[in-house]
């Protein structure tokens, strides 16, 4: 299993620099949410933490029942894009 090496500000500021590109390439918030639910899996199943936010993050991803991790990744979506556009 990889490591996610950031601290949690970078990790949220990159992103959140994803959430706005794709925003500005036309998606559609369904669309976002979609693509951040499938990276949860993908980091969950592939990446150790690298701080304590994400450890927290993927515990409570692994303890979600799906419609709660899709609840979940849109929070992030929404967290990110609100963080970058201030």
């Amino acid at each position: 299993m990889m490591e996610i090496g950031t601290s949690w500000h970078d990790w949220k500021k990159t992103l959140g620099k994803a959430v706005n590109a794709a925003e500005l390439a036309g998606m559609s918030d369904e669309t976002i949410n979609q693509a951040a639910y499938r990276m949860g899996n993908f980091f969950a199943a592939n990446f150790d933490p690298g701080n304590r936010e994400q450890r927290l993050l993927k515990e409570l991803w692994e303890v979600g029942a799906e419609d709660e991790k899709k609840s979940l990744a849109k929070m992030i979506a929404k967290l990110v894009d609100r963080d970058t556009s201030h």
